[in-house]
């Protein structure tokens, strides 16, 4: 086969390196050096049969080969030939594929892996079976997977959040020295005397006091079930940046069927994640009613439910248990997921009956939940992505 011009190698290499070994007389190409390597890794989890490990060519395997030395020496391998992004694709399709969560047990084999959100929910869920020599290394892995998106989420988060409070904390009958001039005079163009060239100003708009005492109270309730794993670790990071801020009083709960308040961990978003239990079942209304009780200030609390709202319990019981809170003035706001994945599966009647009560079920990306935080704070209407919201 003759080479085509402009990149057509290029184009038939690509092709040679996607369709597998099978293509290499269709595509004519013949891989060398760099390529062979890659081929290998590549056809060790896609091509059913190449042990991880090995170096491409035409030695086959009829098993998986998902020994720890082989599987570790594939792990290297593709740290080495492809970038960040591509090799925790390709961790979590071998997990998935290849059954290779218990070699995840062994200190060697978290050494060698990308660390990553999806990573740290598989670490969670073996974490009851994980030996004491492991865990050591597990919570190094979880802890830099959290400095990463406490880096990425924090500043962000606290200046969103700290804007939304001071505008919360505003009085209509402000002292001189708490007026805000700037928002004053846009409320009182309207009085603007042209012959005086001045503006008459009938309503002050001011801040309260910069006091450093709790100005809101907010309640994160989290479902740990098993497919929440991505939500529950954003989660627990938000939560311990919530409650670094002194204007805010900041609760975590998790639940499967049972309730458990990590809320005296938050000062170290590593210590809640292995106070969680992944999978087992829900009962979200034995933990809104466990949520309910720590409410004192009804008018100053924002309630988050991350759920993907499949109710174990009572689920009339939970609809009024809901319905009771925003009557009491509490904002409640219901995620289905807190990832960047989008919404997974839920319980659309759920969902749907949440949205009558004028709190609507919506998945929300970490980038988006300082916002939605705000608009909680703030008691103006969630920005909600219009895809999302359950038919």
């Amino acid at each position: 086969m003759t080479a085509a011009p402009d990149g057509g190698e290029e184009r038939l290499r690509r092709w040679r390196m996607v369709l597998g070994a099978d293509s290499a007389e269709s595509t004519g190409c013949v891989l060398t050096g760099r390529d062979v390597a890659m081929d290998g890794a590549l056809t060790a989890l896609y091509g059913g049969g190449k042990k991880p490990g090995g170096r491409g060519g035409s030695e086959r395997s009829a098993g998986l080969g998902a020994s720890a030395p082989s599987v570790a020496r594939w792990l290297g391998d593709i740290r080495t030939y492809f970038p960040s992004s591509v090799v925790q694709i390709m961790q979590r399709d071998a997990i998935d594929r290849l059954g290779l969560s218990a070699l995840l047990l062994e200190p060697e084999m978290l050494e060698a892996v990308e660390p990553d959100v999806h990573l740290v929910g598989t670490l969670l869920s073996l974490n009851k079976a994980m030996p004491e020599t492991t865990k050591e290394t597990a919570r190094a892995v979880v802890r830099k997977v959290v400095e990463d998106l406490e880096k990425r989420l924090a500043t962000r988060t606290r200046a969103t959040l700290t804007g939304a409070l001071d505008r919360s904390a505003r009085i209509s009958r402000p002292r001189h020295r708490d007026i805000d001039w700037d928002r004053t005079i846009r409320a009182n163009l309207k009085n603007y005397l042209p012959e005086h060239r001045t503006i008459v100003p009938e309503r002050l708009v001011g801040h309260g006091r910069a006091a450093q005492s709790v100005k809101k109270d907010v309640i994160l309730c989290i479902d740990q079930s098993g497919s929440m794993a991505a939500s529950v670790v954003h989660a627990s990071v938000f939560g311990a940046v919530l409650a670094s801020m002194r204007t805010l009083a900041t609760r975590l709960v998790v639940f499967d069927t049972a309730v458990v308040d990590l809320t005296d961990q938050l000062d170290d978003p590593v210590d809640v994640l292995f106070g969680v239990q992944l999978g087992g079942g829900t009962d979200i209304n034995r933990a809104l009613a466990y949520c309910q009780s720590k409410i004192t200030r009804p008018a100053d609390t924002v309630v988050v439910l991350i759920s993907d709202l499949y109710e174990g319990g009572i689920r009339d019981e939970m609809i009024k248990r809901v319905a009771a809170m925003k009557a009491s003035g509490v904002q409640f706001v219901t995620l289905l997921a807190l990832s960047d994945e989008g919404a997974p599966a839920y319980d659309r009647d759920h969902a749907a009956a949440l949205g009558a009560l004028g709190a609507p079920a919506f998945a929300c990306t970490p980038d988006l939940f300082p916002e939605v935080m705000a608009a909680a704070l703030e008691k103006r209407p969630l920005p909600i992505p219009d895809r999302e919201i359950p038919a």
